[in-house]
């Protein structure tokens, strides 16, 4: 039988530390559905298209591996997609209570899928899309923590802005 995740996120942009969970991922399931969310009541520094893109280019080195777009409940879509886990990521205790609360709801809404919680590399452990686009957007250095393709696309997409 195929154990197939999901392992949704903004991923805006994709870092390091989403990569890592991505390949982890892959050694605990037979198949990886990333899954970008679309949020229409935040602002996103980069379109889906790009988001979508950005993960293809920097997993094209990985087999099982899927990527889709989606909004609404993420049960709806590990249903559809006929998933039994959830990844999740956690970098610090204080990640833990939001996505705590939010793997008990999505266990109410379909008991039958698990949430999976993966800690990231000590490398990556600091690291958020949010900082990333700060620390870009006054013209630091993302070197090393994002893909080469990302940092390329981030520096690109900032001096258009």
């Amino acid at each position: 039988m195929t154990v197939r995740a999901v392992y949704p996120g903004s991923f805006d942009p994709l870092t390091n530390g989403h990569l890592d969970l991505i390949e982890r991922s892959l050694r605990l399931f037979d198949e990886l559905v990333v899954a970008v969310v679309t949020n229409p009541s935040k602002t996103a520094l980069f379109t889906d298209e790009e988001r979508v893109d950005m993960i293809r280019e920097a997993t094209r080195h990985l087999r099982e591996i899927e990527i889709v777009v989606f909004d609404g409940l993420l049960v709806d879509l590990t249903a559809r997609l006929g998933a039994r886990a959830i990844i999740r990521g956690l970098r610090a205790v204080s990640d833990f209570e939001y996505e705590f609360q939010m793997a008990l709801m999505n266990r109410k809404l379909r008991e039958e899928v698990e949430t999976v919680f993966l800690m990231p590399h000590e490398a990556y452990s600091y690291i958020s899309s949010r900082l990333i686009k700060e620390v870009a957007g006054h013209g630091g250095s993302v070197k090393g923590l994002v893909p080469a393709g990302v940092e390329q696309r981030l520096r690109e997409k900032l001096r258009s802005c």
